[in-house]
């Protein structure tokens, strides 16, 4: 198919039903799909019988255990009583009703929620748009469930199914495939790493999205997967859970201020340097919670190829503190001939070493010489006046022990002849660590000016930043904005919903599993309301709270009951993602006809469905689908090339598509707008075009060869493109072009290409 070709014989202004809905790219906010889709009254299925109806007495109790009560939210002890407060005010915020110990299943509260959206509609004089056609359900279900298309088989089959309760039946077997959990893995793989800070993390991005997807599928609670990512430890390829730690980079702010955001829905980082604008949260309440996770390191392991580790630190690192406020002991620890410079070769040997032995012979050899002149000698002295005399040990096998006690011996020394006091000692560290080559290349390059092969003190001084001070303390400290290169006050762990906090100086096992709890409790409202907010949103276009990341007490939710109905279910179900989906995904509210979103931003949502566009994982899965081609032929390669020589994560044709077509989960949907490069690359890559071609062995030339009928021929690439068959008015147009371009391949080549760039194909309907 040549391009020239195709725009001669097919523009826009020629098949306007089949391109209305605009060009390439992602679709815009409120697209017009290629057909209206109309449901006879007969065909309508009611709200009603959509889901299993509980009791009436049943869900009258449901609801009002769901009815919130108590201090109003973000009201505060001292502002009640009127009386002045001098630090941050934990907010009063009501809990979940969690009294009624009963579960009840995700029909019941699918239809209650229906219920209660149908009572608020009605109220503000709402039409709510009837249910969708099967097949419109079908398509939507399967890719919002499970990343994927239906096949043509699966349309005529869903079609033809005459069961009334198909609907749940199908949820039912899109949750129990293993697409499912790889679908949601990929979605929170871009919640994690689209706002990463380290860029690295990217190195980890394939083992978190299968770990995430077993627990998904495996229907682990949320609370427990959130718990594994705040306290995960060890090598991020081994433990996939260090994903959100390892895309802030370890970095103690951004770790807290990113967890809150994607787990609570808060976004605390406002209070980083101010109170927040908008909201209750004090600056003093961000760095409390800053201050559970200062004791988190992400550290290069360096065996084998380049990997990195988040572990725990528990004590603090001070080699660059020793190097720039005691060059003098830095230089005696590694200088071997004592000319108080350094060479290369004496930094790559690492820092002079003495045997235990060897320092307790030296130590006693100094108290007889004093005993004798009244004179102190040190222990560097020591060791080369009585080296003789001393018993003999090899240096080369020394333990670490023992090394360090040298060390320490030395340091002290040196620190009692530059008249350092005790404490400055004690903060500096008594012990240098060795040198690895590109430290040793670092410190020539900006210290050795005179470029003699040497660093003096003066050099050493002189090239060495300004001190971070909080970067790499076991302790938080929250900076003085009068006085930023102060270290700022001292910090403890506080958490801002509940108050409950840590005594000084815990650990950072401790911190983190205090913390973690903390987030995952069932009093703490916001965990749930996160997690349901955001998974709506996902499903239906829209959440309860817009933005979905942007929730608190100084904002109210749409249909509030709805909310807290779905979260206190979600609690007693163990926090199970299965559930939410289920139940979601069985209202009447997720299953109704698309209409254009109003514009009123005071309208209720929910009374329609929302077209939005598609993830870029979804639409490259639907490309793969409709081409009948793997992941790596997507990139050109045959599955020969491919089983032979396996690429990465980052070197895949997923991974460069993402990049081009990937957006923010977190975004509202009507943001997220098509660019020039995405409209380029559906039109002219080379794997596409291929793809789209009649010749060969390509999808489309196996329909030609099947049907030699046009209009079973059309209907089948209907099928295999949009999951549905063409309405008359689109079998009429598109026969009229087939007629007019003469050229049956070419014609077919114009129309899937077409199909493949319309909105509909990139948007769920």
């Amino acid at each position: 198919m040549k391009m020239l070709k195709q725009f001669r014989h097919f523009t826009f202004l020629s098949v306007p039903a089949v391109l209305a809905g605009g060009a390439a790219g992602v679709a815009p906010a409120m697209p017009s799909l290629l057909r209206a889709t109309t449901v006879s009254a007969a065909e309508a299925v009611p709200a009603e019988t959509a889901s299993a109806v509980a009791p009436a007495n049943q869900l009258k109790e449901l609801s009002a255990a769901t009815s919130d009560g108590g201090t109003p939210v973000g009201t505060t002890e001292g502002a009640a009583t009127g009386e002045a407060s001098t630090s941050p005010a934990i907010p009063v915020i009501t809990p979940l009703p969690l009294t009624d110990p009963r579960s009840i299943s995700a029909q019941e509260v699918a239809a209650e929620v229906d219920r209660q959206i149908l009572a608020e509609l009605e109220r503000a004089g709402i039409q709510a748009a009837e249910l969708c056609n099967d097949e419109d359900f079908l398509r939507r279900a399967s890719l919002d469930i499970a990343g994927q298309l239906p096949s043509p088989a699966d349309v005529h089959a869903f079609r033809s199914e005459s069961d009334p309760a198909k609907r749940a039946a199908l949820i039912e077997r899109l949750l129990a495939s293993p697409e499912f959990g790889l679908n949601w893995g990929r979605y929170w793989r871009d919640v994690i790493y689209f706002r990463a800070t380290e860029q690295r993390s990217r190195l980890n991005q394939e083992e978190f999205t299968t770990w995430m997807a077993a627990q998904w599928n495996n229907s682990v609670g949320w609370n427990a997967t959130v718990t594994s990512m705040l306290t995960a430890t060890g090598n991020v390829l081994e433990h996939p859970e260090t994903a959100l730690i390892f895309a802030q980079g370890a970095h103690t702010e951004d770790v807290a201020a990113e967890a809150c955001r994607v787990f609570l829905g808060i976004q605390l980082q406002c209070a980083n340097c101010h109170d927040h604008p908008t909201d209750i949260w004090k600056r003093e309440q961000f760095h409390q919670l800053a201050a559970y996770f200062p004791r988190i390191a992400e550290r290069r392991v360096t065996k084998g190829k380049p990997e990195f580790e988040i572990a725990s630190v528990n004590t603090e690192n001070r080699r660059a503190e020793l190097i720039r406020d005691y060059p003098d002991l830095f230089v005696r620890q590694f200088d071997r001939n004592n000319d108080d410079k350094l060479s290369r070769e004496e930094l790559e040997k690492g820092p002079k070493r003495v045997s235990k032995k060897l320092a307790a012979a030296l130590q006693a050899r100094a108290a007889e010489l004093k005993a004798d002149s009244g004179v102190e000698m040190d222990a560097e002295s020591m060791q080369s006046e009585s080296m003789e005399a001393a018993p003999k040990e090899k240096r080369k096998g020394a333990k670490k022990k023992a090394a360090q006690m040298a060390n320490a011996a030395m340091a002290r020394d040196q620190m009692a002849q530059d008249k350092v006091d005790a404490g400055a000692m004690k903060k500096a560290g008594l012990a240098a660590p060795k040198l690895n080559a590109k430290q040793i290349d670092r410190l020539f390059e900006v210290g050795d000016t005179n470029k003699d092969g040497d660093l003096t003190i003066d050099e050493i001084k002189a090239s060495q930043p300004p001190q971070n001070k909080r970067r790499g303390a076991t302790e938080h400290h929250m900076s003085n904005l009068l006085n930023p290169e102060s270290e700022g006050e001292l910090i403890d762990p506080k958490f801002f919903i509940d108050g409950s906090s840590l005594p000084h100086g815990q650990t950072d096992e401790e911190r983190r599993k205090a913390v973690a709890e903390a987030f995952v409790s069932p009093n703490n409202p916001w965990f749930a309301r996160a997690i349901v907010n955001r998974v709506w949103a996902e499903m239906l276009g829209e959440g309860f709270y817009m933005p979905i990341d942007d929730l608190g007490p100084a904002r109210t939710p749409r249909y509030p009951e709805v909310l807290d109905l779905l979260c206190v279910n979600f609690v007693k179900n163990d926090y199970d993602p299965k559930w939410l989906v289920r139940t979601i995904a069985n209202t009447a509210t997720y299953q109704r006809k698309i209409r254009s979103k109003s514009v009123s931003e005071t309208e209720l949502p929910f009374a329609s469905a929302t077209p939005v566009p598609l993830r870029s994982d979804i639409i490259f899965n639907s490309l793969a689908q409709v081409f009948s081609l793997t992941d790596d032929e997507m990139g050109g390669r045959n599955a020969k090339a491919a089983k032979d020589k396996p690429r990465s994560y980052a070197q895949s044709p997923r991974f460069q598509f993402d990049a081009l077509f990937g957006s923010d989960p977190s975004v509202p949907k009507e943001d997220v707008t098509g660019t020039i490069p995405q409209s380029l690359m559906m039109m002219n890559s080379r794997v596409f075009r291929a793809g789209m071609s009649a010749k060969g062995g390509t999808r489309l030339a196996k329909i030609l060869k099947e049907h030699r009928d046009n209009t079973a021929a059309l209907k089948e690439l209907y099928l295999v493109t949009l999951s549905r068959e063409p309405s008359e008015e689109e079998l009429r147009i598109c026969t009229q072009y087939i007629a007019d371009v003469k050229a049956r391949p070419e014609a077919f080549e114009d129309l899937m290409w077409s199909l493949l760039n319309s909105s509909e194909f990139i948007s769920r309907r």
